[in-house]
C-alpha cells in the first residue's frame, strides 16, 4: 500500500509540493491539515478517543476527526471524507477559519499543520472504525476546557492548540446567532 502523501504549503497556504506523511512529519515541513468539530443539538461537542495502536498520541482525547487533505481536493470533501471514515457518518460541514501551528511529539515527529477548522452537526451515535477509534463521547464546552485545564495530558497538542483559539470563536457564533 502506498504511503499517504500530504500537501506541503507556504504561510499562505498555497501548494509548494507534495510528500509522504510520514517523511512530513519527520522533518516537520508545513502541510495542510482539518480538524472537524461535531456539534449536536445541546451544544455539546463530539470527541474521539484516538485508537490505543495509533504511532502517536495514542489513546488521547481529541477533535470529532482530523487529518490531511488529498491533492485536489477541497477541504470540505477532505473533512467529508475523514468524517466517514473514522466515525461513519456524513454530515453538512462549514469552514471557519485556519492557522498555523507546530506540536513535537516524543517519537520524534512533529505536527506543523496549517490546519483548516470546519464545523458541523449531528446527533446520532456515530458507527466509529475500531482501526482509528478507541470510543467517542459527547461534552460541553465548559467541561472540555474545564477537564483540559486540569487533566491536559488526556488529550492532544493541537486539540489543545485548537480548543484554546476554537473557544472564543464558538462562543461568538454562538453569541451573534443569539442577538
Amino acid at each position: 500500500m502506498k504511503e499517504e502523501q500530504v500537501i506541503l504549503v507556504n504561510e499562505k497556504d498555497e501548494q509548494i509540493g507534495l510528500m509522504p506523511k510520514m517523511e512530513a512529519h519527520v522533518k516537520a515541513l508545513l502541510h495542510r491539515a482539518f480538524s472537524v468539530f461535531i456539534f449536536n443539538d445541546k451544544n455539546e461537542l463530539m470527541l474521539q478517543q484516538r485508537a490505543l495502536h495509533k504511532y502517536h498520541t495514542p489513546g488521547l482525547w481529541t477533535n470529532t476527526c482530523c487529518s490531511h487533505q488529498r491533492d485536489g481536493e477541497s477541504n470540505i470533501e477532505a473533512g467529508k471524507r475523514r468524517l466517514f471514515e473514522e466515525m461513519g457518518f456524513v454530515t453538512e460541514l462549514k469552514e471557519t477559519t485556519s492557522f498555523i501551528y507546530k506540536a513535537p511529539f516524543d517519537n520524534g515527529l512533529t505536527e506543523h499543520e496549517l490546519d483548516h477548522i470546519m464545523v458541523g452537526h449531528y446527533n446520532k451515535k456515530p458507527n466509529i472504525n475500531p482501526d482509528e477509534v478507541a470510543s467517542w463521547k459527547w461534552m460541553p464546552l465548559e467541561e472540555v476546557k474545564t477537564d483540559i485545564a486540569m487533566q491536559p495530558e488526556l488529550y492532544t497538542a493541537w486539540f489543545k492548540i485548537i480548543f484554546s483559539k476554537f473557544y472564543e470563536h464558538i462562543n461568538v457564533e454562538n453569541y451573534e446567532s443569539n442577538s
